[in-house]
């Protein structure tokens, strides 16, 4: 298959993409609230270790988007965001497949690398997996945040990526609303926005527990934000279905190459 075999680099940094972000995820909430961990003992105040959580995977997002693979892959890492693209023609379908199938395995293989390392502070509650369950008010409560918040990211997604000032701080804003919804939102729903992103937390070992509210909610949310951007009568014309767009890696969306094709991971 000719698009797998020149896209196939992409594919492989978007599964190391989400496989990193969950392997942060999982060491970082370890390390934070097991309750045998030095830092839970010297941190009593859980808000407080939620902000720094909130701080650790934003620095965690904004490193995987502004890293080599992440410019040439998109740093999408997130099956409702690499959906919203192929809505907007952005990517085509059979790269969204694979880039889909790629984030499920990377992610999955990810925290089973943190289950190998870390066996019970990482498997045991309070941390379980890192695993998105809805809060204690309830499913509902937790499908219409994740709905709210994944349609947030998305409309800050479009406004940046279309913006010729603002397009290469796109992955910092992404990163800031990461950090502030998993400080802010997580009690309510334990802040996904990403299918693949609670698959891997319930393969490794975690609860099933509404999984249908991560699959369906983050996509509506996304999806939405797109034809509100529309209705506000907003371009789309400018974006790549990359979260950073530098000159000089080629892309596999727009078809840009660069100046010279010696790039050390040109294939």
């Amino acid at each position: 298959m000719e698009t797998m075999r020149r896209h196939w680099p992409e594919y492989l940094m978007e599964a190391w993409g989400l496989g990193m972000f969950m392997a942060s995820a999982g060491m970082v909430v370890a390390l934070l609230e097991y309750p045998g961990s030095p830092l839970h003992l010297l941190l009593p105040d859980a808000d407080l270790r939620r902000a720094l959580i909130g701080l650790a995977m934003g620095l965690t997002a904004a490193s995987i988007i502004y890293t080599p693979w992440g410019q040439r892959s998109g740093a999408q890492i997130n099956p409702a965001v690499t959906l919203t693209f192929l809505r907007l023609r952005k990517i085509a379908p059979l790269d969204a497949l694979f880039y889909i199938l790629a984030q499920f395995i990377g992610g999955t293989l990810g925290l089973w690398l943190v289950l190998l390392l870390l066996g019970d502070a990482f498997s045991l509650p309070p941390v379980d997996h890192v695993a998105t369950v809805p809060g204690p008010q309830g499913p509902a409560v937790a499908f219409v945040a994740e709905l709210l918040i994944s349609m947030g990211l998305m409309l800050t997604v479009l406004y940046f990526m279309n913006s010729q000032r603002l397009g290469r701080l796109t992955g910092l804003a992404s990163a800031v609303l990461v950090a502030t919804y998993i400080t802010l939102e997580a009690p309510l729903s334990g802040m996904s926005m990403n299918p693949a992103r609670t698959f891997a937390s319930a393969a490794s070992g975690g609860p099933w527990t509404h999984t249908w509210i991560y699959f369906t909610a983050p996509i509506l949310g996304m999806l939405s934000a797109v034809e509100i951007y529309h209705l506000l009568h907003r371009s789309t014309q400018r974006m790549c279905a990359k979260l950073d767009h530098p000159d000089h890696v080629r892309c596999i969306h727009c078809g840009h190459r660069p100046p010279s094709d010696n790039h050390s991971l040109e294939v």
